[in-house]
């Protein structure tokens, strides 16, 4: 170590990206883009090497489709407009990843809308859809329908799901009770946190369930 440098302990300081809250808040966007981008990537590698079966693929995959439509809004702007310059911005080497983005779709489900893999790339979708709404304090009857209504419809056409799983009759509870309010009616606190947990205990069980038909 030179003279010189230990005399200058400035060069030991941390280098900060980030000043206020919100330019930390910009920065935490940016590195979660960053691993959903890249973690997409690795599971169509693994996919690609067999490593995965079709149907934990599907639902890993829309997953992070989902999930990248909203990191990409948090991000979106002058800065980058598109994907692309995101990725060439921080030299991402993700091909297949962007494939998957731009296709917007698994690359296990086809044109055709009544297949298996449709159903369950729908329902995944469908359960963080109404999960993020309920985070972040959505609980009109209106603005929630809509979604749990469709997720009972497409549990009830998905055939690998049994009659009495227990995913099916929550929800369909919850419909139940949504269909009794008008439209402006708001869940309470409590009733939402009670939804909440019903859906994520619901989802765990559906994982379940497609690992074990796996």
């Amino acid at each position: 170590m030179s003279l010189n440098q230990e005399n200058r302990p400035e060069l030991y300081e941390e280098v900060k990206l980030f000043h206020n809250a919100r330019e930390r808040e910009k920065y935490d966007s940016f590195a979660d883009l960053y691993a959903l981008i890249n973690t997409l990537q690795q599971l169509e590698k693994a996919y690609i090497r067999d490593c995965v079966t079709p149907k934990e693929y599907t639902g890993a995959c829309s997953k992070l489709l989902v999930q990248y439509k909203s990191g990409f809004r948090q991000v979106k702007g002058d800065e980058f407009p598109n994907i692309d310059t995101f990725v060439k911005k921080y030299r991402l080497d993700c091909p297949a990843a962007l494939e998957r983005i731009k296709e917007d779709r698994p690359i296990t489900i086809k044109d055709d809308k009544g297949n298996t893999s449709k159903c369950i790339a729908d329902i995944v979708s469908l359960f963080i859809t109404i999960m993020d709404k309920l985070r972040l304090d959505i609980r009109a009857m209106d603005d929630l329908h809509p979604e749990i209504r469709d997720l009972v419809d497409t549990m009830n056409r998905l055939s690998i799901l049994p009659s009495d799983f227990e995913g099916k009759q929550k929800v369909n509870e919850w419909l139940s009770t949504l269909n009794a309010m008008q439209a402006s009616d708001e869940l309470s606190e409590s009733q939402v946190r009670q939804l909440l947990f019903d859906l994520e205990s619901s989802y765990a069980a559906f994982n379940k369930v497609l690992h074990n038909s796996s």
